[in-house]
């Protein structure tokens, strides 16, 4: 749970903070990711996808350089 202190009456300044903090946790993509069960198999995949895609930019990369 996030806590936020309102000093001195100030809402905007707290709500500047509340956001940069739900950002900072990583809060909505954990929501957007409960939305829905995926199984563990398919997030591992989509796990090594990204990193295959990743690696192979990076020796194209390298490559050209």
């Amino acid at each position: 749970m996030i806590i936020v202190e309102v000093k001195n009456g100030n809402i905007e300044q707290a709500l500047k903070k509340y956001k940069t903090k739900v950002v900072k946790t990583k809060q909505i993509n954990q929501l957007r990711d409960r939305k829905e069960f995926v199984k563990p198999s398919v997030t591992r995949r989509d796990e090594v996808r990204k990193a295959t895609y990743i690696q192979k930019l990076k020796t194209d990369s390298e490559k050209e350089s």
